[in-house]
C-alpha cells in the first residue's frame, strides 16, 4: 500500500497503478487527510477493505465536468456537502453571508455551493445518468426525512429525493458504507440495497417493508404543524440502533422514503483499527500555496476520545446523528496517536484537545446500552440523572496522566467541554481538583446556556442550582490551589421558550457576575434537533404542549442586545426591551440598573444619545477588568477571552457541534 494522499487526479492515479476508481468521492471541502474529517474516514476504510478511492474536492458546481475528472467509477459515487452543513457554513443566524469559510484554501468562501449534495449529485447525474450515488455526511444525515429547512423557512423533502441519490448512509458511516460497497461489489444493483442498517433508501411500494412505524405522510406534515412534531417525535424514539424501527415516508402512491434502523456502534477494537489507517494529517499540498486550509489547525493536535452523547440537549444534533451510546478508543490507541503527534516538526508541545462530543464521557450511560440501547422515552441526565446513570471519571483521568507524561508534552488541554452537571455527580473531587491543575489555561468553558429553569427545562439542560454548584466548587478548588482561573460560559439568546422577563433576567446574572460575552450565540434552528421543531411548530414535541418562540428579527436583537447590555450599539434595543417588559427600574444609576438614562438636550438642540457610562473606552475596559477582580465572583474571564473561546459565535459554535458530529 502506497502511503500518500489519495488521489485527486489522472496523474496520481497513474502513479498508483490505477486505470479506474471502485468510487470517487466528491466533497464539499477541501482534502484533508486527517481522521477529524468525514471523508478522510470513509475514504480510508473503504481502502482498508481493498477499494480503490478517489478525491475530487471542492468541484466547480458550475462546470459539470468538474466531476468527470477522474472517469466513472466502477461502482458509485460517493457525496457529502463537508465537514459542516453547507448553509451553516455559509450563513450566520441573521442569514447573512460569511464572509471565511474554514474548510476552504486560505479561508476563501465561495468555493462550495448552497446545499451542496444536492448540487454535486445533480451535476453527477447530468455526467452519469446510471451511476450507483451514495451520500451521508452531517448534511445529509440531519435531512434524511421531512424536515424543517430554516433558511427558506418551509417543510423540505427528504435529500434523498431532492439530490436524485441512490442511498443515504446516516449517522456515523463505517459499518454501511462497507456493507453498500460490498454488495455492489458482489454485483446487487443498487436498488435492491435495501437491507442495510443505517441507510435510506427509496421505494415504489412498501410491499416488501416489515417491522416498520408509517410517519405521517408528506403532505400532511406540510399541512398541520402538530401532525410535523408528531412525525419528529416518532423519528426521535427511533434513533437507538437497538430499539429503532424502520420508518416509512409517504410522499405519493408510487414515492416512499425508507429509513433502516440505526447502524450497531463500533466495538473499541474497531474505533482503534479505524484510528490507526495510514492518514497524512495534514491538509493536500496543493494548498499550500493558498494558505493552507484554516480548519486543519484546531484539530491537527487534538486527539479523538470518544463518539456519540448522552446529555442529549434538545438544540444538539448529536442524538441524530452520532447517538446517545458513547463509543471509546483504548488508551493504548489514543497513546499510539499522541505518540506521533509529539514528534511533529509543528508540535509545540500542547495537545489542543483530547474528548468528542463531551469530553468526560468515557464508557456508555449503563451497562444496559450495550444490549439493549438507551431508554427510548428517558433521558440519562435530564430531568435529574437516572439512578442506573455510571459516573465515573477514573479512565479518563488515568488516559490524561498517561498523556501528561509522554516526552515533549507541556500541556494537555480539554476543549471538547466537560458536561459540568455530570462531574457534579462524583463522589470525591479528585477529577476537577486535576482538571482545574493541569488541563485548564485560565479559562474553563462550559455551557450552561442560560440561567432560567424553564428555559433550561426546554433545552434539555439541568437547572440552574447545578450550574451555581458547579461555580462554586470549581471556584474553591482553584483557590486551593492558588490559582487564578475562570469560567466562561456559553449562552444562548432567543432559544424557545425565552421571552423578554427570561432574557432580562440572563442580563441581571451577567450584570451581577461583571461580565459580558463579547460574541452572543442566537438559537440556530439547524435540521433534526428538539428544539428546532420547537422553533417551527411552536409545540414541544414530548408533551404536544404550546412554547412561547421568539421570532421576529427584532425581539432576537432585543434578546441578544440585553446579554451585551453595556455595549454603546446596544443602548435603545435595551431601552426598549426593558420598557416593554416594564422593567423601566433597571434604567437609571442604582447599582442594579442596567443602563443610564440619555442625557437631555444640549444648548445647542443637539441629542446626546449616549448614555452615561455606556461609551467611553476606559469605563469598558475598567468593567472588564472587574470581571476578573478580586472582588468579583472568579467566574468570567475577559470579554476579549470570551471572543476566543470557539463556540461564543454563532459559526464558531456551529463549527464545534458539526465538528463533534463528525461527518461520515
Amino acid at each position: 500500500m502506497i502511503r500518500d494522499f489519495l488521489p485527486i487526479s489522472r496523474k496520481d492515479m497513474e502513479k498508483r497503478g490505477w486505470i479506474q476508481c471502485d468510487f470517487v468521492f466528491v466533497t464539499g471541502d477541501a482534502y484533508v487527510d486527517h481522521p477529524s474529517f468525514g471523508p478522510a474516514i470513509i475514504s480510508r476504510v473503504l481502502e482498508s477493505h481493498g477499494y480503490k478511492v478517489g478525491i475530487i474536492p471542492q468541484p466547480d458546481w458550475k462546470d459539470s465536468s468538474s466531476i468527470t475528472i477522474l472517469g466513472e467509477p466502477r461502482l458509485g459515487f460517493l457525496v457529502s456537502g463537508g465537514n459542516m452543513d453547507s448553509m451553516v457554513n455559509h450563513y450566520t443566524v441573521a442569514k447573512k453571508r460569511r464572509q471565511t469559510d474554514a474548510y476552504s484554501p486560505g479561508g476563501v468562501m465561495g468555493k462550495r455551493p448552497d446545499r451542496a449534495t444536492i448540487v454535486y449529485c445533480n451535476l453527477i447525474r447530468k455526467e452519469y445518468k446510471r451511476i450507483p450515488i451514495i451520500i451521508g455526511g452531517i448534511e445529509a444525515s440531519l435531512r434524511r426525512l421531512a424536515h424543517y429547512d430554516y433558511w427558506s423557512d418551509s417543510v423540505r423533502r427528504s435529500i434523498l429525493l431532492d439530490s436524485q441519490a441512490d442511498i443515504l448512509s446516516y449517522g456515523m458511516g463505517e459499518r454501511s458504507i462497507v456493507e453498500i460497497a460490498d454488495a455492489l461489489n458482489s454485483g446487487i444493483d443498487v436498488r435492491d440495497i435495501c437491507f442495510v442498517d443505517g441507510t435510506v433508501y427509496k421505494a415504489k411500494s412498501t410491499d416488501g417493508v416489515y417491522d416498520a412505524i408509517e410517519l405521517p405522510d408528506f403532505a400532511s406534515i406540510c399541512a398541520s404543524k402538530r401532525k410535523f412534531a408528531e412525525s419528529f417525535y416518532i423519528q426521535y424514539c427511533n434513533t437507538d440502533p437497538f430499539s429503532g424501527k424502520r420508518l416509512i415516508e409517504k410522499y405519493k402512491d408510487n414515492e416512499y422514503v425508507v429509513q433502516n434502523p440505526p447502524a450497531k456502534p463500533l466495538s473499541q477494537s474497531d474505533m482503534d483499527r479505524i484510528y490507526a489507517l495510514p492518514y497524512m494529517r495534514d491538509y493536500h499540498p496543493s494548498y499550500k500555496e493558498a494558505g493552507g486550509i484554516p480548519a486543519i489547525e484546531e484539530v491537527k493536535f487534538s486527539l479523538t476520545s470518544n463518539r456519540g452523547c448522552f446529555g442529549s440537549c434538545n438544540y444538539c444534533a448529536l442524538t441524530f446523528h452520532q447517538g446517545r451510546i458513547v463509543q471509546t478508543r483504548s488508551h493504548e490507541s489514543i497513546l499510539a496517536e499522541a505518540s506521533q503527534l509529539v514528534w511533529d516538526k509543528d508540535f509545540k508541545g500542547y495537545i489542543h484537545d483530547v474528548g468528542g462530543p463531551t469530553a468526560n464521557f468515557r464508557h456508555p450511560a449503563c451497562e444496559k446500552q450495550l444490549t439493549k440501547g438507551a431508554c427510548i422515552n428517558k433521558q440519562c441526565l435530564f430531568p435529574i440523572p437516572c439512578k442506573m446513570l455510571k459516573v465515573d471519571h477514573r479512565d479518563y483521568l488515568e488516559l490524561l496522566r498517561q498523556l501528561r507524561n509522554l516526552p515533549n508534552v507541556k500541556k494537555v488541554f480539554i476543549r471538547s467541554g466537560i458536561r459540568f452537571d455530570y462531574l457534579m455527580l462524583e463522589k470525591d473531587d479528585t477529577f476537577i481538583t486535576e482538571l482545574c491543575q493541569y488541563h485548564v489555561s485560565g479559562q474553563l468553558k462550559v455551557a450552561p446556556e442560560h440561567i432560567c429553569d424553564p428555559v433550561l427545562k426546554l433545552m434539555g439542560k439541568p437547572d440552574n442550582s447545578v450550574y451555581e454548584g458547579f461555580k462554586e466548587k470549581y471556584n474553591k478548588i482553584n483557590k486551593k490551589l492558588g490559582k487564578e482561573q475562570y469560567i466562561v460560559p456559553y449562552l444562548i439568546s432567543s432559544h424557545p421558550g425565552s421571552t423578554l422577563k427570561e432574557a432580562i433576567a440572563l442580563a441581571e446574572y451577567l450584570r451581577d457576575m461583571g461580565y459580558m460575552p463579547e460574541q452572543v450565540q442566537d438559537f440556530y434552528p439547524t435540521p433534526s434537533t428538539i428544539s428546532t421543531c420547537m422553533y417551527y411548530t411552536g409545540l414541544d414535541p414530548r408533551t404536544m404542549q404550546e412554547v412561547y418562540v421568539p421570532k421576529s428579527p427584532h425581539e432576537k436583537a432585543m434578546q441578544r442586545a440585553l446579554i451585551q447590555y453595556r455595549n454603546p450599539k446596544n443602548y435603545h434595543l435595551v431601552a426598549e426591551a426593558l420598557k416593554k417588559a416594564g422593567r423601566e427600574e433597571l434604567i437609571g444609576y442604582g447599582r442594579k440598573c442596567l443602563i443610564r438614562p440619555l442625557k437631555q438636550e444640549g444648548a445647542g438642540g443637539k441629542k446626546h444619545n449616549k448614555a452615561a457610562g455606556q461609551s467611553d473606552k476606559a469605563g469598558s475596559s475598567k468593567r472588564n477588568k472587574m470581571a476578573a477582580g478580586p472582588d468579583r465572583k472568579k467566574t468570567a474571564g475577559t470579554a476579549k477571552g470570551a471572543g476566543t473561546g470557539g463556540r461564543t459565535s454563532d459559526k464558531g459554535r456551529a463549527v464545534v457541534r458539526q465538528k463533534k458530529s463528525r461527518q461520515r
